[in-house]
């Protein structure tokens, strides 16, 4: 012990590059076991506390305070694929149209939409709004000792105020992603046939020939994979924020950060597992 207090006085440097890899390995190793717990209250706290799920669930969906004037996680993902669909259309058919092939606008809108704006659009939306609402949730929660106090009355704080966001997550994650597809096709149609004229009948045909319902499963797939990592991260973030109102905002700060990187990367692991080795359609004339 002597001799371990000598060198991190002689080499305090070195000491400390050492110990980055023990300190992540704590890290990844405390995320690991907060998020085992969360997931093992799932069931606890559907039972228990389903007037919190039923409050959670519109919050999500319509928003809490201010945010529900502008309609919460909905409107913002409903503006955002409105606004990534419109932008594919028109990127797709000034580019498709350089070659003289823009009758296949239809085709990038039903596959780049499903496969990939769609979720990452509904994953980004859902980190920005209510996943960043939880991280200062449970973050004032935790310096105000309100966290504490739930443990002085024998509620289950993980249960209480985790899985129950988990559970009204699941739950709103159906029709929030529902809206995103849907509002994503219609962007790109009306861009295409409206703004630029393209016939509506060439377009719904090859929109219709390369949308497989089965791209749809997966692309749910992934939404909600998305839903839970975004989730886990950011009341994990909340939960365990220190360091008074300062402490919440760099919170929010990481978590945001973290959930965008890990959206990206369900992304490229889905498509590596699902699309890696067959496209799953076949363009050919």
């Amino acid at each position: 012990m002597g001799t371990l207090q000598v060198l991190r006085s002689t080499y305090p440097r070195l000491t400390s590059v050492s110990r980055r890899p023990v300190d992540l390995l704590s890290r990844i190793g405390d995320h690991m076991l907060f998020y085992l717990r969360a997931l093992a209250g799932v069931p606890h706290a559907g039972v228990h506390f389903r007037k919190e799920i039923i409050r959670l669930i519109a919050e999500i969906s319509m928003g809490a305070g201010t945010l529900a004037m502008i309609g919460g996680t909905v409107a913002i993902v409903g503006f955002l694929t409105l606004a990534a669909g419109g932008t594919l259309a028109v990127q797709g058919y000034s580019s498709l149209g350089n070659i003289g092939i823009e009758a296949l606008t239809g085709f990038l809108a039903a596959f780049i939409n499903v496969r990939i704006a769609a979720p990452v659009v509904a994953g980004i939306g859902l980190a920005a709004t209510f996943g960043a609402g939880v991280t200062a949730q449970l973050g004032a929660m935790r310096i105000n000792e309100e966290i504490d106090a739930l443990e002085s009355m024998a509620i289950r704080p993980i249960e209480y105020l985790v899985s129950t966001r988990i559970i009204a997550g699941m739950i709103a994650i159906t029709p929030l992603y529902s809206i995103a597809v849907i509002l994503s096709f219609v962007a790109s149609q009306f861009t295409t046939v409206v703004l630029f004229g393209q016939s509506g009948g060439l377009y719904d045909h090859y929109f219709n020939t390369f949308l497989n319902p089965i791209d749809l499963l997966w692309s749910f797939l992934q939404a909600v994979l998305m839903a839970i990592t975004i989730l886990l991260i950011h009341t994990y973030f909340g939960y365990f924020a220190s360091g008074g109102p300062s402490g919440v905002g760099v919170a929010v700060g990481n978590a945001v950060r973290t959930s965008l990187v890990v959206v990206v990367s369900v992304t490229l692991l889905v498509s590596l597992s699902i699309y890696g080795s067959n496209g799953n359609f076949n363009l050919s004339g």
